[in-house]
């Protein structure tokens, strides 16, 4: 059944035009893009006015076409090789203590994005020695070596979003696959992601002490029981924070709203997400992957 008429706890606050402005302003000035405006996030308005703001790299043209995000798809742009620099410097400006970087999907690029998304770490780590980076990555098409690229950089935290249980996922995100992006996060977080595998001395690969975090959606016609064993699938990839929030339609041409779970649905998940494991769970309706993401890692 699709549901049309949002729920009454469902309250997306506006955006401050004077933030907004200024928000604008900064990310006009090193020629930059958020994946706040660009992917309609609820929380833009609470951010912006916050100071905060998810950096969204490599262009503002994705080359997938998932049935559930805003962002515009075509043919990108070849990357901009400042943008590491400008990233760095716009978050210097707004004195960030917490960076996060995402970027669109460059399925079209040899290394995805890597590089690009490793030389944006160095140079906040340079710029801001005591911001903490933490980076939300594609899934690579499964290249080991990109991934390696970004571990190697050492972010703080690494994320990559499931966003769907395994069912749904050739409806929702058809160029994706939920057992490769499982993967990532196991390989991360067991410390195989690196060619160069630092050992013990009984030979034993050790962990990587890099925080991963995934998020899913709700509201695409999953059932309760297929969050659940989406949840204990990210657990026994290692991964440490889980994002849940509520799927809401970007615009008529993607896929509709197939439930709103109410408040009480999302303690239910948080609560059972902290009885598997995970560091912390956030979990309500307006949450998104950069959610309260300074709040989060500083805690682990």
């Amino acid at each position: 059944m699709v549901i049309t008429k949002k729920p009454d706890w469902i309250r997306v606050k506006g955006v401050d035009e004077k933030v907004l402005n200024e928000m604008k302003a900064l990310l006009d000035r090193y020629h930059l893009h958020t994946v706040c405006e660009s992917a309609v996030c609820p929380n833009m308005g609470s951010c912006f006015k916050a100071g905060t703001a998810t950096f969204m790299i490599l262009g503002d043209i994705c080359t997938r076409n998932c049935a559930f995000c805003g962002v515009s798809t075509g043919k990108p742009l070849m990357p901009d090789p400042e943008e590491p620099k400008n990233v760095a410097r716009a978050s210097r400006d707004l004195n960030l203590k917490h960076v996060v970087v995402t970027s669109v999907t460059r399925d079209d690029l040899d290394d995805g994005g890597a590089f690009i998304f490793a030389e944006t770490i160095r140079h906040i780590h340079a710029t801001l020695p005591d911001c903490r980076v933490e980076v939300l990555i594609p899934d690579f098409q499964g290249d080991a070596e990109a991934l390696a690229t970004v571990v190697q950089a050492k972010p703080d935290v690494l994320n990559h979003n499931i966003e769907t249980i395994e069912r749904l996922y050739s409806l929702v995100r058809p160029q994706a696959n939920y057992r490769r992006s499982l993967e990532l996060l196991a390989r991360v977080k067991s410390g195989t992601a690196l060619p160069a595998r630092v050992v013990n001395l009984s030979g034993t690969v050790l962990p990587s002490h890099v925080v991963t975090k995934s998020g899913i959606m709700v509201g695409l016609g999953e059932t309760t029981a297929e969050i659940e064993e989406a949840l204990r699938d990210l657990r026994a990839a290692g991964c440490d924070i889980v994002t849940i929030g509520q799927y809401l339609r970007p615009s008529l041409n993607h896929l509709p709203v197939q439930k709103y779970y109410t408040p009480d649905e999302f303690i239910y998940f948080r609560d059972f997400g902290a009885a598997l494991g995970f560091q912390h769970v956030e979990s309500a309706p307006l949450v998104r992957s950069s959610y309260h993401a300074e709040k989060v890692s500083s805690a682990q």
